[in-house]
């Protein structure tokens, strides 16, 4: 198998994939694609778009909707697949696990002074919770076709390689 990886893939975390795909043996090149980024050129109708972890899919999903949602259009009309890679960790296993997942930016509590008094505010009452995150995905793989997989960091090359395998 030889896998062709996004040249926008960020360079820090390619480095920590690439050492993985290097410990399996997998070959790989980088090149610009057209959406995701990693794919096996043995099935170029199927691609994989990590994302580091749920605040990066939230992000995508939230306020970066319409930019998410073109490349989801683009791979629809040419018949690809996606396969969002979530690197969230252990907590998070199936689509299922997202519903109960606490958004940092709105559970996390923070301390600031105001008129000379520490005041306790949550970070973004606005900001989006794990149930609405989930029933927003579910929406993206029922319109769409796309699957989730989650995954440890430790583990992102070999969950790639066998996605890339399975041809889902």
């Amino acid at each position: 198998m030889q896998i062709q990886v996004d040249t926008r893939e960020h360079k820090k975390e390619w480095e920590r994939i690439r050492t993985q795909f290097d410990d399996i043996g997998v070959k790989y090149f980088r090149s610009k694609m057209y959406v995701g980024d990693y794919q096996s050129l043995d099935n170029p109708r199927l691609v994989i778009d990590r994302k580091k972890d749920l605040k990066e899919l939230c992000g995508n999903v939230c306020q970066q909707h319409e930019r998410f949602k073109a490349e989801l259009v683009r791979a629809i009309q040419q018949d690809i697949k996606i396969v969002i890679l979530v690197e969230h960790g252990e907590d998070i296993k199936t689509l299922e696990d997202v519903y109960f997942w606490q958004n940092p930016r709105k559970h996390e509590i923070r301390w600031k002074t105001v008129n000379g008094r520490k005041v306790k505010t949550v970070c973004s009452e606005k900001a989006v919770d794990g149930m609405q995150l989930y029933k927003s995905l579910c929406t993206i793989r029922d319109r769409y076709n796309v699957d989730f997989v989650f995954c440890e960091k430790s583990e992102t090359g070999k969950k790639i390689v066998e996605i890339l395998n399975d041809g889902r």
